[in-house]
């Protein structure tokens, strides 16, 4: 029996399945959708999608995307409240909910709870207390998610800004345990912003 599998089509399919909330058949759906429209929705993806690759980049300073040749947000712009999140998802989040308008600093992940704080893991933490002391900075909002990864790595960062003088808030407990920034409604986000509270350190 005749194999109809095409190699270049599977692959694509395995690529775009690997995408969050798609399985095989949607990712199949998809690629049929391209292949179908391959002058101009494919087409324009793929040139999309090579600019995207080179031209998008992570600033260093504080996490977020910008363009390759543009200044970042975070040297261009006045602000005196951060609010530190570990990933670029959290950020949407939160920005959608209109709750916060202020400067972000994405982490790039949290903590083990069992690493030593010694250790940043890499984590854009440095760079955060850089920029605490270089624009005066009035507020950080630890908004890391309600897991034990994340409240070790609000208590790790708060540590590293004790010799700052800087206001330092958590989201209040409204955030479910274990809860994740990403996938809390907006009433959820609104009362643990409104409430958050002071962090002190020993």
């Amino acid at each position: 029996m005749a194999d109809n599998k095409v190699k270049e089509i599977e692959d694509l399919i395995k690529v775009i399945s690997k995408l969050p909330g798609l399985g095989k058949k949607s990712a199949s759906r998809i690629v049929l959708k391209l292949i179908n429209s391959r002058d101009d929705l494919m087409k324009n993806l793929t040139n999309t999608l090579a600019t995207a690759y080179k031209r998008v980049v992570r600033c260093k300073n504080c996490g977020i995307l910008k363009s390759i040749d543009l200044d970042c947000v975070c040297t261009s712009k006045k602000y005196d409240q951060i609010c530190v999140v570990e990933n670029l998802a959290d950020m949407f989040t939160i920005q959608d909910t209109g709750i916060y308008s202020g400067s972000y600093h994405i982490l790039g992940g949290v903590l083990p709870s069992f690493e030593g704080k010694s250790s940043g893991n890499g984590l854009l933490i440095d760079s955060l207390v850089n920029r605490v002391k270089k624009n005066s900075i009035k507020e950080v909002i630890l908004a890391t998610s309600a897991s034990i990864e994340g409240e070790t790595t609000a208590h790790y960062i708060s540590d590293s800004l004790k010799n700052i003088k800087v206001k330092i808030t958590r989201l209040a407990k409204g955030v479910p345990v274990g809860g994740e920034i990403e996938f809390l409604d907006d009433g959820t986000l609104f009362s643990a912003f409104k409430n958050r509270s002071t962090l002190t350190t020993d």
